[in-house]
């Protein structure tokens, strides 16, 4: 079992120089949180901080880290964390908070990012819109080396307890609320893959109206019924009928741009409608496309161009955390054996020119539109004519740097020797377990050492293959009257739990204090607009206006862990009894 809090303390790798990033403004500090290869071949996320003093900064980067470790616990971000690169710039405030929090009448505060709620104190905004000033958020992200626009997302992270955040350009989160960790990957679904809300209100208890719009753009609303979407092969028509990753089945669910009629979304519940809910498979399957475009699928090997037939020629495949990415070899348009490496002496290649490919695939069953499955091809003129001189380098070049779960597809990639193709060996335990580039875990329990060596050198890692335990505390005796509380805790992995087979939700306490157990009811406790805890739809957080059937009666309660490794703890359930 991998603890979260060692695990990205062990990746805060350095400090860079506090340096302003405009003249006059405050200097800001830039912190590696987690480093899987270079800049230009990775998506950057940069979170900066504001509001935070001087004295703050440690609040800073543990909502930093509570962010980041929740963002790894869901997919697709858990699948694809090694494609990323995440960066804190920590920033001393001049004063302590934000804009307009909670309320239009509070004071405004000296932050560099002039970060405010209400749209930046706007009365005709809603209080939960947390805006940034964008030219001041790309300053101090231009002081993270390499990254621009185009390869980094920013999210932006406000000093406050009180719920909030904002998608677009860049995200904005709240840094210290109950549920901020888990507005992050909201806003990111907006920033990163255009999904919209799924909400039927816009502002809290003021209910949307009917939609009167035509077909949306949107991927996850539509007006056409199922039978229309699967005769039409339109939105979501290849996932009908599925278990929703967020409970329930893949339908057709009325509600969402901000109204309640005249507008149908996939899932009953998913997170871009009720945070805590994963991805749904429509919006998992829009969050891999983006995040696989942020990131070169071939991230090196030999260069495109005119290369001889006397050589061995390599691509660098990006490497997902728990599969491998598909190469298939052409000479033209005729297979050829090989990985990551071909040897086209193997080839026998007549005189002349001929066309290489390498086409890159990944194979993710997250994936089943083909128009959004991530690919990329490396193309090479091959002129017998050409002599290659000979080349080597170093043994091990790049290797898998974050902690290794059960069920992990590890790498080490060689140097790329144009004469032959150095083999690696693999070692589980201290016993022998295959050849190749990667070796593929399937490991449920334990601690175990995995090693590769080639060409004299070995990397090391170990392997935690235990899946974090879960403890639930809930009053004694199963049988509850008007309500009863429950509070999971794990010593290194995130709770989550589920209600009569609905779909998994995250474990944040309670909304208005972390540190308070979560409490349910028949009918849900009304905060801010939305009910939690309702019995009557999963035990979970439901909007003002949806139709609450009294959660009366015999529940299941299944509860479980993710760890920094990625490991899934064993489910463990109890069976409730409300009564009135």
């Amino acid at each position: 079992m991998r603890k979260w809090a060692g695990f990205v303390a062990a990746l805060v790798l350095s400090f860079g120089v506090a340096v302003p990033a405009y003249a006059g403004e405050p200097a800001g500090t830039v912190t590696e949180v987690q480093v899987t290869g270079p800049v230009a071949q990775r998506f950057n996320l940069v979170v900066l901080g504001d509001g935070y003093t001087a004295a703050e900064q440690p609040k800073f980067f543990a909502d930093v880290q509570r962010h980041v470790s929740t963002l790894w616990s869901l997919e697709p971000f858990k699948s694809y964390r090694s494609y990323f690169n995440v960066y804190a710039v920590s920033i001393a405030s001049p004063e302590s908070g934000v804009d307009c929090d909670p309320s239009l009448g509070a004071p405004r505060r000296n932050t560099p990012l002039d970060m405010g709620f209400w749209g930046g104190c706007n009365p005709q905004s809603v209080q939960r819109l947390l805006t940034v000033d964008d030219a001041a958020a790309q300053r101090y992200a231009d002081l993270v080396p390499g990254t621009t626009q185009a390869n980094r997302q920013i999210l932006a992270l406000g000093n406050s307890s009180t719920y909030g955040g904002a998608g677009g350009t860049y995200a904005t989160a709240s840094g210290g609320n109950a549920l901020s960790a888990l507005i992050s990957p909201h806003e990111l679904g907006h920033s990163l893959g255009g999904l919209d809300d799924e909400y039927d209100y816009y502002a809290r208890n003021v209910p949307g109206g009917a939609y009167e719009g035509g077909e949306p753009d949107s991927i996850h609303h539509t007006l056409l019924t199922e039978q229309q979407m699967r005769a039409q092969h339109a939105k979501w028509w290849r996932w009908l009928g599925e278990p929703s990753e967020a409970g329930g089945t893949i339908g057709r669910f009325e509600g969402g741009l901000y109204t309640q009629t005249g507008v149908w979304r996939p899932s009953a519940h998913s997170m871009m409608k009720t945070l805590g809910y994963a991805f749904d498979q429509v919006g998992r399957e829009r969050m891999t496309q983006r995040i696989s475009a942020k990131v070169p699928l071939v991230g090196g090997g030999t260069p495109a161009g005119t290369i001889g037939a006397d050589r061995v020629v390599w691509v660098r495949p990006m490497h997902p955390v728990d599969h491998r990415l598909d190469v298939t070899w052409t000479l033209d348009g005729k297979r050829l054996p090989g990985r990551d490496a071909v040897d086209l002496r193997a080839a026998h290649v007549k005189p002349g020119r001929h066309t290489l490919t390498a086409t890159v695939t990944d194979p993710t069953s997250f994936v089943r539109d083909p128009a959004a499955r991530p690919t990329a091809t490396r193309t090479w003129t091959v002129d017998t004519a050409v002599t290659t001189p000979p080349s080597g380098g170093p043994a091990v070049v790049a290797s898998t740097s974050l902690p290794v779960g059960g069920h992990d597809v590890v790498y080490v990639e060689t140097g790329e020797p144009t004469g032959s193709i150095p083999e690696v060996f693999w070692s589980l335990d201290g016993r022998y377990a295959g050849t190749g580039t990667d070796h593929a875990l399937n490991l449920s329990r334990g601690t175990h050492t995995l090693t590769a060596t080639t060409g004299g050198t070995t990397v090391t890692w170990t392997v935690d293959a235990t899946g974090p335990a879960t403890t639930a505390e809930l009053p004694p005796g199963g049988v509850y009257h008007g309500s009863f509380t429950m509070r999971l805790t794990s010593p290194d992995g995130m709770p989550e739990f589920r209600v009569d087979g609905d779909g998994w939700h995250k474990y944040y306490g309670w909304p208005t204090d972390p540190d308070a157990p979560y409490v349910f009811t028949p009918r849900g406790t009304e905060i801010d607009g939305l009910a939690y805890g309702n019995l009557g739809s999963g035990g979970l957080t439901v909007s003002p206006f949806a139709e609450r059937t009294p959660g009366y009666g015999t529940h299941r309660i299944e509860y479980r862990s993710i760890d920094a490794a990625g490991n899934v703890g064993p489910a463990k359930a109890v069976t409730v009894t409300l009564l009135p």
